[in-house]
């Protein structure tokens, strides 16, 4: 029979009930990821790959546990180890990011009895943890028992990613059991026709008050206008799927992009992984079993071959059929009604474990609206406004903010606890197989999901914590104290138009235009005018900030929290050469030069050019530790900071040579800042400021 287990909630007024609710969940989720392993019928099974880019079996059966030891220490929740070296071991799996990134590394993997005995010692911590935390309901982020969940949803995806492993083993290394017994009966394949889909908006995401569980990427809030489409009634069947494989469809490169093609090419592709064609006809390989091609069952494809199929099907039938979207998908499901009643669907093992027909759950003139098999979207995994990472697993959605991973939508019938809950985002590589497979969509919607999110390389994400983040040290922030004290100097100076010279990560440049009418900001560095143009594009910065070692904080930076969002309306960035400004930029009430002029190859030619380009009245505002170097600067560019006829010349010195005639210096001052390398390192420096009125 299926092994069905109701997700706890969060919330109540009995937290004993509670308590033994979710005791009840552990324990049942933890027999069901052992009764998956009883489905490999030989031993050396757990010790083989069943997939080149994947751990062996072994590794997945130990990393549940391990996980759960990992995350109850890092939350201070125990206080040693079981076995260091197998939560070594088992600690991290391959991520597959690359479909021909094959991993020959050796590992010394533990036996199944010393990984079992393992597995045994961790269920009797958590069982004990369980007993004996204190509880308060209802459960948030910061409470203990969001750890243990964590632990208990971490186990269900490996549930079905296992599943997926077992499949992919040689037939003869499995065998069917009465809890994972597949379904029977097939038929014809349906003849899929176009249903129309209304109109609407679609609200995303959840709150941090939700009742249900959730990973990172789940929170936070994300609205769209969807206009009406037309979506296949039914997922594509093999039935309709085998149409395109026998019209030439893995072997015409039209019909596949180049990461398609690419993929084909590589694995030498003709059908969809779990089919097998023989004499006599397909058959298909289930978890425990190969039977003949049910033609009206779901296909089961990656989403690069799902999207060949669009191709060619629009080429066939001349209309734009595409993959939905996340929105267009949630949109579909509401119209659908699934969501504000019970229905019935083959999802959480409540029904069988395999696939079954698409004909089977009707919802609201679609079918299989929910379960049976993922669906794939062509969506790629992004944030909404207001994501963060929870502090105990802060990797968990991160690594896929990169444009590569693809959402997948509506669970399979193995997906269980999180996993189909209706607001729940997973995402894999376009060429990874789950049991996943789509519906096609008439649409013309251009999404709009910003991608890349977190910006990771360490000196710009260090330059973009100077510019919005605190610090530790309790020293104010540097561009923002800048633009502050420009603006004081402005005083009633008109202010039509600015110029940030060396504007970094825009911060001072938004400042700056709280008061005037326009801002440019430019800086030699294209990836810092990158940052700076897709915060002013999207409202949004995030960054990876090193804490130590390969231990990383996650930040994100929004203009309308720091009431600038109407203010970046008024700023344009654009890389330049301080040292060779084009003569187009010119006509300036203010010039700031933040921490330049020591940096430049030449300072004195970028100091010269200014008096043309700032208007009379106007002002010049430097700022600089001058901590002169001849890595940036040839000593003989400095403009301070040397003997001459031993007698010293500062930096200031050498500015009132310079300006002397086209400026008169109003006030100087000292302005402290700190940069933050890792969480205990910090670089603290003073930067005279110098304030120049252009005569």
């Amino acid at each position: 029979m299926p092994y069905y287990i109701e997700a706890p909630t969060l919330t109540g007024s009995d937290a004993e009930a509670k308590r033994r609710e979710i005791m009840a969940y552990f324990q049942g989720c933890w027999r069901r990821y052992e009764s998956l392993f009883e489905t490999i019928a030989d031993e050396r099974a757990y010790f083989q790959k069943a997939d080149p880019l994947r751990h062996p079996l072994i590794f997945y059966y130990g990393h549940t546990a391990v996980f759960y030891i990992n995350k109850l220490k890092l939350a201070k929740l125990i206080d040693s180890r079981v076995d260091a070296k197998l939560e070594s071991i088992f600690a991290v799996g391959v991520d597959e990011m690359c479909w021909d990134d094959l991993d020959e590394a050796h590992y010394d993997w533990p036996s199944l009895k010393q990984t079992q005995s393992y597995r045994d010692g961790v269920y009797r911590i958590v069982s004990e943890l369980i007993d004996t935390m204190p509880l308060t309901l209802p459960i948030g982020w910061e409470s203990p028992w969001w750890v243990i969940l964590m632990g208990i949803e971490h186990e269900n995806i490996h549930l079905e990613t296992s599943s997926v492993l077992i499949r992919q083993l040689p037939i003869e290394m499995v065998q069917t059991t009465p809890q994972w017994e597949p379904f029977k009966k097939s038929s014809t394949e349906p003849e899929n026709t176009w249903v129309d889909v209304p109109a609407g908006r679609v609200t995303l995401g959840k709150s941090r008050d939700d009742v249900r569980y959730g990973w990172d990427n789940e929170y936070g809030r994300h609205t769209a206008d969807i206009p009406a489409f037309k979506a296949s009634k039914y997922l594509v069947s093999n039935g309709e799927f085998l149409q395109f494989v026998e019209e030439g469809g893995y072997e015409n490169a039209a019909y596949w992009d180049g990461e398609g093609n690419a993929w084909r090419i590589y694995e030498k592709a003709q059908m969809p992984r779990f089919w097998k064609l023989q004499k006599g006809g397909y058959l298909l390989r289930t978890m425990t079993e190969t039977i003949p091609l049910p033609l009206d069952w779901p296909v089961e494809v990656n989403c690069l071959e799902a999207e060949a199929f669009c191709r060619w099907k629009s080429c066939k039938e001349q209309k734009n059929i595409v993959l939905p979207t996340e929105d267009e998908y949630m949109h579909l499901r509401a119209h659908s009604g699934i969501d504000e009643m019970v229905f019935e669907a083959n999802i959480a093992l409540k029904v069988v474990a395999s696939c079954m027909p698409v004909t089977h759950f009707e919802h609201n003139g679609f079918y299989d609206v929910a379960g049976n098999v993922w669906q794939w979207t062509r969506t790629p995994m992004y944030p909404f406004e207001g994501f963060g990472v929870h502090p105990i697993y802060d990797d968990f959605t991160v690594p896929t903010f990169d444009g590569k991973h693809n959402l997948i939508k509506g669970g399979s019938w193995i997906s269980c606890g999180n996993l189909a809950d209706p607001k729940s985002r997973y995402a894999f590589r376009r060429h990874f197989y789950q049991h996943a497979g789509f519906r096609y969509i008439q649409s013309n919607y251009e999404e709009r999901v910003m991608t890349n999110a977190y910006t990771t390389d360490t000196i710009i994400a260090q330059y973009c914590h100077f510019g919005w983040g605190e610090n530790r040290l309790g020293v104010p922030n540097y561009p923002a104290t800048c633009a502050k004290l420009a603006l004081e100097y402005m005083g009633e100076r008109p202010k039509a138009k600015a110029f940030d010279v060396g504007c970094a990560i825009g911060r001072s440049s938004f400042e700056l235009a709280r008061e005037f009418d326009e801002v440019i900001g430019v800086d030699f560095s294209a990836r810092f005018i990158q940052e700076a143009l897709r915060l002013k594009e999207s409202g949004v910065l995030r960054y990876a900030m090193p804490e130590e070692g390969e231990i990383e904080s996650f930040h994100e930076v929004r203009l309308n929290k720091f009431g600038l969002e109407h203010a970046s309306k008024k700023v344009n960035f654009w890389q330049a050469d301080a040292c060779n400004l084009k003569p187009i930029f010119t006509g300036f009430d203010l010039v700031f030069a933040g921490n330049l002029i020591d940096r430049l190859y030449d300072p004195r030619k970028f100091l010269e050019s200014m008096a043309p380009r700032i208007n009379q009245g106007g002002l010049l505002i430097l700022t600089s530790p001058y901590t002169w170097q001849e890595e940036s600067t040839p000593k003989e560019k400095w403009i301070g900071g040397y003997k001459r006829d031993g007698e010293n010349v500062t930096t200031l010195q050498g500015l009132e040579e310079i300006l002397d005639g086209d400026f008169r210096l109003l006030d100087t001052r000292d302005v402290p800042f700190v940069i933050q390398e890792t969480a205990r390192k910090h670089q603290h420096t003073i930067a005279q400021m110098s304030v120049w009125e252009r005569q």
